[in-house]
């Protein structure tokens, strides 16, 4: 697209990258035994906390929230999205270590590459390609946790990098079309409007799952950090799609994973073994790899555009 600015949505997917696994640990940390928190309260909470923030931001700013039909429905279809893959995530966090969940996710770049190829019609060249499987080979010498010690949990992130695979390209669908604050915001109300009900539900049906419980005073700063981390977090994304297709910032985002490993050692005493290590290294030459090629596109563009603008036209 004309507009496409690959540095700068390269830039803040790494931003994203960074608020991303971090709003994870919060999540992990609340939904474990010291704070007690279901997964369902911490999904609702987290989006009435994004429409609580944003929705006032964008009226502030002036920010437009009116939307056409055909966005509205796509907006809708994301936030379904949303709220689907957040779940799993969040479950995952119940039963997997924060790097290894993040590992396991990371399907996602390969899913992203095909659907964005044959759904948005986007280019793949074999550079690209040859970036993504690197990376992919880092991430499995990461996941390290067994099927048979885990059991079923270990499938959950796959179900999460489906899910952001296809937010992902939803996102890309309009983000030039709409105000990312905005967007963000009106998500958050469509996200509260979709699991309100099944909180309604939760007592009638003796659903222990969607009950909510009490939130003890210490949680009260780490739901505020979950909601603040989300609600950033996704506006960085969908600022990073306005400026760079998925195809490109794909492979940027394996380095979730080394940011993962990181956290995951300071807060729960994760340690990543020699070949998790090995492999976070290699998950970090891919994505560096990419930003080296796409400042190397961006230098030959503007050399083209400086050598035509001292063209023959130049001396009139």
């Amino acid at each position: 697209m004309q507009d496409d600015r690959p540095l700068l949505g390269i830039m803040l997917m790494l931003a994203f990258c960074c608020v991303a696994p971090l709003g994870d640990a919060t999540a992990k940390v609340l939904g474990g035994p010291d704070y007690g928190q279901t997964v369902f309260q911490l999904l609702l909470l987290r989006f009435v906390m994004q429409a609580v923030f944003l929705v006032p931001l964008a009226w502030v700013l002036g920010r437009p929230m009116r939307m056409s039909r055909r966005v509205t429905w796509l907006v809708f279809l994301r936030s379904i999205i949303h709220v689907t893959g957040s779940g799993l995530m969040f479950l995952a966090l119940q039963f997997l270590p924060l790097a290894e969940t993040v590992a396991i996710a990371f399907v996602l770049p390969f899913i992203m590459l095909l659907l964005g190829w044959l759904l948005l019609d986007e280019e793949i060249g074999w550079r690209r390609l040859a970036a993504c499987a690197v990376g992919f080979g880092g991430t499995l010498m990461v996941i390290q946790p067994s099927f048979a010690a885990v059991g079923w949990p270990a499938l959950l992130p796959v179900g999460v990098a489906f899910a952001f695979a296809f937010f992902m390209l939803v996102t890309r669908k309009i983000a030039k079309d709409v105000d990312p604050i905005g967007m963000q915001g009106v998500s958050g109300v469509m996200a509260v409007a979709i699991l309100l009900p099944f909180a309604l539900l939760g007592y009638p049906l003796g659903a222990d799952a969607l009950m909510l419980v009490a939130v003890p005073p210490q949680a009260i700063t780490l739901y505020l950090t979950l909601g603040v981390l989300g609600s950033f977090g996704h506006l960085l994304m969908t600022w990073s799609l306005r400026y760079a297709p998925s195809a490109t910032l794909a492979p940027m985002q394996y380095l979730e994973i080394p940011i993962a490993a990181i956290f995951g050692w300071m807060i729960f005493h994760d340690l990543p073994n020699g070949l998790a290590a090995l492999g976070i290294l290699v998950t970090m030459s891919a994505g560096m790899y990419v930003i080296l090629r796409e400042r190397a596109i961006a230098r030959r563009a503007s050399a083209v555009l400086t050598a035509t603008a001292g063209g023959p036209g130049a001396a009139v």
